[in-house]
């Protein structure tokens, strides 16, 4: 079995080393074409045509433009309840202006496939066309979940209501999905771990609203910006005072308005922070005290403020023995040293990480560190560069996954 099994490796590697040509026509394709949120019709396109005439059942999204896509594996070992396994890779875009300097780089203004779910959406569609070649030994099934929305919108969220996890027949046993990385060496390596691997994400909404008048009289007015301001420089100190330093959490404020002139104060001043954290009760703590910080330091001005703290997503957190099974395919696929653990989970977040609350699996990470000079800009970048070299080596690592998964 042993021997078998590594036959189907060594193919399966070939095999995605000759679809490299045309997983990177898909990929520049998409790239240039990007498209953001739930609605990707064009991206759901050009993967059906991928598809098309390949032996997978197709469903599609109700709320969004999803593709679900099953494989039934005809080994001969197959039993009456052989299990199924999900890969997953999302296909949205970012509301960004891209300076890469790419050939390919986007056509539609204002909008880039900044990180990389280009890439994992071609990974995907090469490695339906190597399942699909070598279903006879696949012991089960194989459910391709090819997500919208994954930057904000919770696609993962939606696909999971909407079945996806069920879409064999029976709950999938183990769930696997890959991110690749602009800026993270060492190149084309894979990297993993145990456990925590990507934060939770909340979000802070906050309004502060005082009393405006001229900017020359402050006193005469109830100033709301030096009150907003206080507010996120007091986010930070509540961190390093009330949360033990071995417990991450980082509070970054991304946007922060108010007023139209530099001599007027203005009624309100608004700002907008992500929260990231890894331990789940350090994320109720954070609900409760944040919003008491907030009030406490309003009440000293004499200003109102109004706080909305929205749950987004869980950590990511994977599982062992799938993971494991990713440090054993990274090593029967390639060379050994191209899988390296990682020391310490990411602060970026994952609504991967619902699939994983569902069911066992891992999330891995692939280094596309672009071969060109200079130093590489990460991703959400919109000078994010990505090697399309990967391609295959990811599509190939994808097919392996299910195909030792199922096999065991």
């Amino acid at each position: 079995m042993a021997s078998t099994m590594t036959e189907g490796m060594e193919m399966l590697l070939e095999d995605s080393r000759e679809l490299q040509g045309t997983m990177v026509q898909l990929r520049r394709a998409m790239h240039a074409e990007p498209e953001t949120g739930l609605q990707l019709p064009r991206t759901q396109e050009r993967v059906l045509d991928w598809l098309d005439g390949l032996g997978y059942e197709i469903s599609l999204g109700q709320d969004l433009t999803s593709v679900t896509a099953v494989l039934r594996g005809t080994a001969a070992l197959r039993t009456a309840n052989a299990p199924s396994v999900l890969l997953r890779a999302d296909m949205d875009a970012l509301p960004l202006q891209e300076h890469s300097g790419a050939d390919f780089t986007s056509r539609i203004d204002g909008l880039m496939h900044a990180c990389g779910h280009d890439l994992h959406t071609s990974m995907l569609a090469g490695a339906a066309s190597l399942l699909s070649a070598h279903r006879d030994r696949l012991a089960g099934d194989v459910v391709l979940m090819f997500q919208p929305g994954e930057e904000g919108y919770d696609g993962a969220g939606h696909m999971i209501r909407e079945g996806v996890l069920d879409a064999a027949g029976t709950r999938v046993s183990q769930a696997f999905g890959m991110h690749v990385l602009s800026a993270v060496g060492p190149a084309r390596g894979f990297m993993g771990r145990g456990g925590s691997v990507m934060s939770a994400a909340d979000g802070l909404f906050v309004t502060v609203r005082g009393a405006g008048g001229h900017g020359s009289t402050p006193h005469a007015a109830a100033d709301p910006v030096t009150v907003a301001a206080e507010m996120v420089i007091g986010l930070q100190t509540m961190v390093t005072r009330q949360f033990d330093s071995f417990e991450p959490v980082v509070i970054t404020t991304g946007s922060f308005h108010a007023g139209t002139q530099r001599n007027i104060i203005p009624e309100t001043a608004t700002f907008e922070a992500t929260i990231r954290t890894f331990n789940p009760e350090v994320q109720r703590q954070l609900e409760k005290a944040i919003p008491r910080l907030l009030r406490g330091i309003a009440d000293a001005h004499g200003v109102e403020v109004e706080t909305t703290y929205q749950r987004e997503y869980p950590a990511t957190i994977n599982h062992e023995a799938p993971t494991q099974l990713v440090r054993d395919t990274v090593a029967e696929l390639f060379d050994g040293r191209r899988y390296t653990e990682l020391a310490n989970p990411l602060t970026a977040s994952e609504d991967f990480s619902r699939v994983l609350n569902e069911v066992p699996g891992s999330m891995l990470f692939l280094s596309a560190l672009s071969p060109e000079s200079g130093p590489a800009a990460y991703n959400h970048s919109p000078y994010a560069l990505f090697d399309d070299a990967v391609l295959a080596d990811g599509a190939a690592l994808y097919a392996g996954l299910a195909m030792r998964a199922l096999g065991k």
